[in-house]
């Protein structure tokens, strides 16, 4: 038995990674379809500039796209997974959600808010609890759950790996973020090639605030933001695909390399559809991982990390994930799957 399903904001990036992934899911049955104005009421072949390594699936590519607006989606659509832009996404979720929609998100738009779960299956799965609240102060029958953004999911899963090991006190990530994070015309060729650009706007705040809420405890009520200081700083590079990191994490207790690497080796996956094997691969190579050969690791959705090294605070590692996958799309479509498995849908 599946589950219907819906893209809000299908034509983007974001939205045809989701398209890709939800046409083979054995869980979710693709049925909607939603873009702009201009693009409502074409076939979605017609409007989507697709630019995903694999064809658009028939299937999809013969649906008609309808307006991003509750009136316009088959009330019979149990869970909507939106990629649109935090403007659109701030002006319209909430909407869908009071009519009765279950919305996955990776819109960055509210994911702050005290009452939406901002949620890493792996990580944090409890945070869901917040839809109860959610619908209490709000009088909605949907709910809306975010993913963080795709630099936070990167560093937060080892950073969880070494919380429990050792406590953290302190975090410091540079980032070194492909150029597929900008979207396919964030960065013009002039711009990147040849170069970094040192600034990504808005970046090194989302990564300072949402790792804390990601990291904190639910109370049943509300969530206690982890109280480590994070500090980030976020550049773009020229590669495609892939978000590499460096990180520096001040513990609060001594930890050795080797029990820092069990430590990240050891934390658990889960059983849901998109989860990997191993969700976090470390290396014994010191020049891994690298964007082009370890982005694509179980499907895109395993985090590596090397590099780990004592510093006179904590540790130190490098920490890859695929940026579309990982970061965005997989990151949506997992927090699915973590909805219907806890009874949501």
């Amino acid at each position: 038995m599946t589950v219907s399903a819906g893209v809000l904001g299908a034509t983007g990036a974001v939205g045809q990674r989701l398209i890709q992934l939800l046409d083979p899911h054995p869980e979710f049955e693709l049925e909607a379809v939603t873009a702009s104005e201009d693009s409502a009421g074409h076939s979605y072949r017609e409007v989507a500039k697709w630019r995903i390594d694999t064809p658009i699936p028939d299937r999809v590519g013969e649906m008609t796209v309808t307006r991003t607006d509750p009136e316009a989606v088959p009330d019979d659509v149990d869970i909507l997974f939106s990629s649109l832009p935090s403007s659109v996404g701030e002006a319209v979720e909430s909407d869908f959600c009071a009519a009765g929609y279950v919305v996955s998100s990776n819109s960055s738009n509210g994911r702050a808010d005290d009452d939406v779960p901002l949620t890493i299956p792996e990580v944090n799965a409890d945070h869901l609890g917040l839809i109860e609240v959610q619908r209490d102060e709000r009088g909605w029958d949907g709910a809306l759950v975010k993913n963080p953004n795709c630099s936070t999911i990167t560093m937060v899963p080892p950073l969880a790996a070494l919380d429990e090991a050792a406590g953290l006190d302190r975090v410091t990530v540079a980032t070194l973020q492909a150029v597929s994070g900008a979207g396919y015309s964030g960065v013009t060729s002039m711009e990147i090639i040849d170069n970094a650009i040192p600034h990504i706007g808005g970046e090194e705040q989302k990564m300072e605030t949402e790792s804390r809420k990601l990291l904190g405890e639910f109370d049943g009520a509300t969530v206690h933001w982890h109280d480590a200081r994070v500090e980030a700083s976020c550049n773009r590079i020229p590669t495609l695909d892939g978000h590499l990191e460096n990180v520096w994490a001040d513990t609060s207790e001594p930890l050795a390399v080797d029990a820092a690497e069990v430590a990240l080796r050891e934390y658990p996956s889960l059983a849901l559809h998109s989860s990997p094997d191993q969700l976090i691969h470390v290396f014994d190579e010191p020049d891994r991982p690298q964007p082009r050969l370890d982005r694509n690791r179980e499907g895109g959705m395993a985090i590596g990390v090397g590099g780990v090294r004592e510093t006179d605070g904590g540790v130190q590692c490098n920490c890859l994930a695929h940026n579309t996958m990982r970061g965005a799309a997989g990151a949506s479509i997992l927090n699915g799957e973590l909805l219907l498995e806890e009874g949501y849908l």
